[in-house]
């Protein structure tokens, strides 16, 4: 069985990191900090690019050597308000001071000094609808391909109603060929609106060479190395997911997998 499915270490501090060495991957790192009020954490971003999401509470960010000042404003995930976001680009630090109890995801990709540190959000995040039927969704983009923010990291923020599907019809982006296709690896960290609620995510290629399928709680992170990806959050079940995506060029073209082509 493919190792996929990441549960938290913890339930404070740094409760997931995830580097392309454990990962398998080239280009994909993921971080989770839940801290509480008058904690500071910090890294230095090295060679990566980071773009830094509130997922929840509030705090206090110094980057790339200027004070950004309070950054945050949801105290619930699903308030569905958009969301305070950070760019802090390759070969500078940053460091937040919770100002309340808070959730900071640390989104990380190769960077390559293309481009300033920068807020995100929430100003230009829009709630918008995608889908249809039990296939409708919810997204707040945060980096995708419309917004140059970033040298090579994709960003967005998906609210699954429940008894919908999201990530479907089912899609893969795991060959470098564009425009037909890109190379992109990914990760989504899930969150479920319901103690102790949980969803489905499968991932499986065309060949059935992988083919998982987990179910996600709350808090869990799912990697993405190859495939399509779709999640399912069951009646009574609200999903959130926060998307990382970054390959070698900052596109994202998919293909369908076979069976619902005709859906495209």
């Amino acid at each position: 069985m493919a190792d996929l499915l990441k549960k938290p270490f913890g339930t404070h501090g740094k409760v997931h990191e995830i580097t392309p060495q454990s990962a398998g991957w080239r280009y994909v790192g993921f971080s989770l900090y839940r801290i509480r009020a008058g904690e500071t954490v910090g890294e230095a971003t090295g060679d990566c690019e980071v773009i830094l999401v509130m997922v929840e509470g509030k705090a206090t960010i110094n980057a790339a050597g200027k004070d950004w000042g309070e950054l945050g404003e949801r105290m619930n995930v699903f308030e569905k308000t958009p969301p305070h976001c950070l760019y802090v680009p390759n070969g500078k630090d940053w460091e937040a001071t919770a100002t309340t109890d808070c959730t900071i995801a640390v989104c990380q990709a190769p960077g390559k000094g293309g481009h300033e540190a920068r807020k995100i959000g929430p100003d230009g995040i829009e709630l918008t609808q995608r889908g249809e039927g039990v296939n409708t969704r919810y997204i707040n983009n945060i980096a995708m391909e419309a917004e140059d923010y970033c040298d090579s990291l994709l960003v967005t923020e998906v609210f699954t109603p429940a008894g919908h599907w999201s990530s479907f019809p089912s899609h893969r982006h795991d060959e470098d060929d564009f425009p037909r296709i890109t190379y992109l690896e990914e990760t989504y960290y899930h969150r479920i609106n319901a103690e102790g609620g949980w969803g489905i995510q499968r991932v499986y290629t065309d060949d059935l060479s992988l083919n998982e399928t987990m179910a996600v709680y709350n808090g869990d992170v799912v990697c993405v190395p190859r495939g399509h990806h779709p999640c399912g959050a069951p009646h009574g079940f609200e999903m959130y997911y926060l998307n990382v995506m970054a390959g070698p060029r900052r596109n994202w073209r998919f293909v369908p997998a076979p069976e619902v082509e005709h859906m495209f």
